[in-house]
């Protein structure tokens, strides 16, 4: 094996030194991506809400927006490991209520336009981090659980 510096390889390799993709970074990458051909039809995700967590984190569909971002290489080198839902909920950081929103069959029909998804997953990027358990409890949408819960009774 030879020796080289990172300066050599970066000259024969597609090198990205430096720190992981934040966030907000990895979901504006998936906007980009869909937004690149925004009349593009994609599969939807049959029953996302539906089975054992182990079958729900399991489901994919070819040509779908999940497979969009993992056939980009950026995303895979930083981390996206498959287009299965397990997969979206871990690499960007999502709940599986946001993952069924954006590409469940419920929602869509049989396909999704990619802008569409894209517009939806840029709200999701620019609203910040996700509800969080905070040593504090539970935060939703920025109320603690005990808000929320509030607002629901008087709902009733």
């Amino acid at each position: 094996m030879k020796y080289q510096s990172l300066e050599q390889i970066a000259l024969e390799a597609d090198v990205h030194p430096g720190m992981g993709m934040s966030r907000h970074e990895r979901l504006e990458r998936w906007v980009e991506l869909l937004e690149q051909r925004p009349h593009r039809r994609l599969s939807t995700i049959e029953g996302t809400e539906f089975g054992s967590r182990r079958e729900r984190d399991a489901k994919r569909a070819d040509h779908s927006p999940l497979t969009v971002a993992f056939e980009d290489p950026v995303l895979r080198a930083a981390g996206l490991r498959g287009d299965r839902i397990a997969d979206a909920v871990g690499f960007f950081d999502l709940s599986h209520g946001e993952v069924h929103r954006l590409v469940c069959y419920c929602h869509h029909g049989r396909t999704v336009s990619s802008g569409t998804v894209a517009a939806r997953v840029r709200m999701i990027a620019q609203q910040g981090e996700p509800a969080t358990l905070s040593s504090r409890g539970m935060v939703i949408g920025g109320l603690s659980a005990a808000a929320a819960l509030g607002l629901m009774f008087l709902a009733l």
